[in-house]
């Protein structure tokens, strides 16, 4: 039986959540305070913790940064229940450690189903597979999504790998590149778990003030990461997944966002990204549009080369696009069986 540790400093409150996760099949132990709460940790009991926010003593985001602190035998995986929805907040409880957010009121159903996303993670062995988990939490948001997190990492490793052996282009391409990348491409709208619903999962154009948040995807995303590299500043692959979350919207002209880099001051895992994160949403169908083909694809992505993409990025695609059309066949016949 999983056990769950639930914090808040409300008697009514925990006495609910309680009720709630025992029906549900949990253990259940709780806690008035993070002091408290950060001792049933310690003794190795509780890997699940559902949190308050604002508490006495210790805070739920001080018992996340404490819980980080700690030298643990297993991941702690830490949902914060809190009324507050900001970005500043946000990127926050992030930064601290949280794993996932509920703003108050919310259905029992969906703590219950976040919940158990936390289970699913806690399971995994392997570090791959983790970052993907990581990822598909932020794809999850967006139902339209679909597969395409497998054709991101895909299309990115293609087109790294044909880089990593071209003699026209001059960048340094470490050995392991392409597997990093391949790894950790999934993780580029990590941020996505910050955008508010109403304006992720709108189904017609954005505001401009909509789109503005949108955009705050890649400083969160970044944000979020920048905590990860800081507790673990010699682990490679963090800083090219931070590097990735920030940058796959920059443009080659200098015209993207969020700061506006140019040309090679964009990193290369951003660069690439970009093109396979574009390749991928012209070719695949949304509520606002239907699936280009790969000509229509390809012709918009060379008129973009040296404005949208780099040159380079764009010439490894044009001639790597036997691989992408793989992928993409796999993709249509995967949705062609789907509906029939």
């Amino acid at each position: 039986m999983t056990k769950v540790l639930i914090v808040d400093d409300d008697e009514l409150a925990l006495e609910a959540l309680h009720h709630m996760f025992t029906r549900a099949g949990y253990k259940v132990v709780t806690s008035t305070n993070g002091v408290e709460a950060l001792g049933e940790i310690q003794a190795g009991e509780c890997r699940l913790v559902v949190s308050d926010w604002v508490m006495p003593q210790m805070d739920g985001l001080e018992l996340c940064r404490q819980i980080r602190k700690q030298d643990l035998p297993g991941y702690v995986y830490v949902i914060l229940l809190t009324g507050r929805d900001g970005k500043r907040d946000i990127v926050e409880g992030l930064s601290a450690g949280a794993d996932d957010f509920v703003t108050k009121p919310f259905e029992p159903a969906e703590l219950l189903a976040r919940i158990r996303i936390g289970e699913r993670i806690l399971s995994l062995e392997t570090r791959d597979v983790a970052i993907f988990a990581m990822a598909k939490l932020a794809e999850s948001r967006d139902p339209e999504t679909g597969e395409h997190l497998e054709r991101i990492r895909t299309y990115s490793r293609i087109i790294t790998e044909f880089l990593a052996n071209d003699d026209e282009f001059d960048e340094p391409i470490r050995e392991d590149y392409s597997k990093l990348i391949y790894l950790t491409s999934p993780l580029h709208d990590i941020g996505k778990v910050g955008i508010p619903d109403c304006v992720l999962l709108k189904p017609g154009r954005l505001s401009d003030r909509e789109f503005e948040i949108m955009k705050t995807h890649t400083t969160i995303g970044a944000a979020t990461l920048d905590a990860a590299v800081r507790q673990y500043p010699g682990v490679a692959y963090l800083h090219l997944a931070r590097n990735i979350a920030l940058t796959h919207h920059e443009r080659f002209d200098g015209s993207g966002y969020p700061r506006g880099l140019v040309g090679r001051d964009i990193p290369l895992c951003g660069r690439i990204v970009a093109l396979a994160d574009v390749y991928d949403a012209l070719t695949s169908k949304r509520v606002y549009k239907q699936a280009f083909t790969h000509d229509i694809a390809r012709s918009m992505i060379l008129e973009e080369s040296g404005k949208h993409f780099d040159p380079n990025v764009a010439r490894a695609f044009i001639q790597c696009e036997e691989q992408f059309l793989s992928v993409l066949g796999a993709h249509v016949d995967g949705e062609l069986s789907a509906v029939s």
